[in-house]
């Protein structure tokens, strides 16, 4: 097997079984140890605010430093009303909001077969 079949085989079994790669979406999924909950409430409004006011990508930093997953799923659903579906599965993968990643898993899973049925 050549090592295109293997990273493709490697991928698809990947995807059907809903786990991203190694590498494929550079992720952290441990909120900031030393943080205290007062200070994740503090920082979490903050967050809320800056999305509120359309700064998402600092209001998304905050939610990964905290752990915070209702955030992450409001910048996922962001992401996705922008048809920026990749950084919305980011922020579900962070959020571990499986019943929104997987529609997307489901849609790259098809575009990638489609595309080896092609090379076939």
């Amino acid at each position: 097997m050549s090592k295109r079949e293997e990273l493709e085989n490697n991928f698809t079994k990947a995807v059907s079984e809903k786990v991203i790669p190694d590498g494929f979406i550079k992720v952290t999924d441990n909120p900031v140890d030393g943080l205290n909950s007062e200070q994740k409430v503090i920082l979490n409004r903050k967050a809320n605010a800056m999305f509120n006011a359309g700064n998402i990508e600092d209001a998304r930093r905050i939610f990964i430093t905290t752990g915070y997953s209702d955030g992450l799923t409001r910048v996922g659903n962001y992401y996705m009303n922008n048809k920026e579906s990749l950084k919305a599965l980011k922020a579900y993968y962070l959020a571990h909001n499986k019943r929104d990643s997987e529609p997307i898993y489901e849609t790259i899973a098809t575009v990638i077969s489609s595309l080896l049925q092609k090379e076939i």
